[in-house]
């Protein structure tokens, strides 16, 4: 089994605690985000987690954590994001300058092939124009280079729930022009920093620029960090575009407080900040506690690996 930790909440900056915890325990409790009543208790050992897929915008908390997962002997690599938007898109984020001192701190533990610079999502509009995220990337690039190998970008998606606290500052989607102006120069400053880029669900085809389309949860990256091949298959619950593998997310929706304007985890503030109020680091569940009628399904969680198929 591969475990998403997550995309539905940033678990290294802000349940870092609770995680550890649940990884001593050997097991997880997973509300269904459709359903409320039905509840997903994930049972596992070190030998059935193939990898841990971390997704954040600032590791910072879970540096601590890093030998204590090492000495459990869990695999796992980081999803990154760094834009370069100021507190107007991405409120409570700390600054940009020591979100990338966090970088290259975690690239230095873990190594540059096991963290993934997410610059994610772009949007334009008169102020965040072509120019200014070429500019922007730039910089980016320069500060990041050698920290990783592997750059993903992708374009705001407008969820008809993101439209209305998105409409002043994205109005519309991205037009097809300014996407190819964005690849084309991406990929020019890229590659004077020796950085693979890929697009993340994006439709459009970059390949003229020698853009690849990303996987989140990558196949071929767990395979390398293992030194296994996979027996796996593509994640259909996932959006058509996405090109990730099956993995159980052990995240919960609107329990983030980076308050990130175009965040399609995130459908209001104050729904945020009273999930947090029923945060408890010790519970099985990563918000709330396990009522009496809820209706819990018990699955094991079982090894992708092909044992007898060395990669190496």
């Amino acid at each position: 089994m591969i475990i998403s930790a997550s995309r539905r909440t940033d678990i290294p900056a802000f349940y870092a605690e609770w995680f550890i915890n649940r990884l001593k325990q050997g097991s997880f409790l997973v509300k269904n985000p459709y359903n409320g009543n039905s509840i997903s208790r994930i049972v596992f050992t070190r030998e059935s987690i193939d990898c841990i897929v971390f997704w954040t915008k600032n590791a910072e908390p879970m540096l601590s954590k890093l030998k204590t997962i090492d000495a459990m002997g869990y695999p796992y690599y980081f999803q990154f994001t760094i834009t370069p938007y100021d507190t107007n898109i991405e409120k409570n984020l700390p600054a940009k300058s020591a979100i990338v001192d966090t970088f290259k701190r975690l690239s230095a533990t873990i190594g540059r092939e096991r963290i993934v610079w997410r610059y994610d999502p772009i949007i334009i509009n008169q102020e965040l124009s072509v120019e200014y995220h070429l500019d922007k990337f730039g910089s980016l690039c320069r500060r990041l280079s050698g920290y990783t190998g592997q750059c993903v970008f992708s374009f705001i998606d407008l969820y008809p729930k993101l439209r209305l606290k998105m409409q002043s500052i994205a109005e519309r989607p991205v037009a097809i022009a300014d996407k190819y102006l964005i690849g084309e120069g991406f990929a020019k400053i890229a590659a004077e920093y020796n950085l693979a880029l890929a697009t993340c669900c994006e439709i459009t085809d970059f390949s003229r620029y020698t853009i690849e389309k990303a996987a989140c949860i990558d196949q071929k990256r767990i395979e390398n960090i293992l030194g296994f091949t996979l027996k796996t298959e593509k994640d259909i619950n996932q959006r058509p575009a996405c090109n990730c593998i099956k993995s159980v997310d052990i995240g919960a929706y609107d329990c983030c407080p980076h308050g990130c304007m175009y965040c399609y985890a995130t459908t209001y503030e104050h729904r945020v900040y009273a999930n947090r109020q029923h945060h408890d680091r010790d519970a099985a569940i990563i918000i709330g506690s396990l009522d009496n009628e809820k209706v819990v399904v018990t699955k094991r969680a079982e090894s992708l690996k092909r044992l007898q198929v060395p990669l190496f």
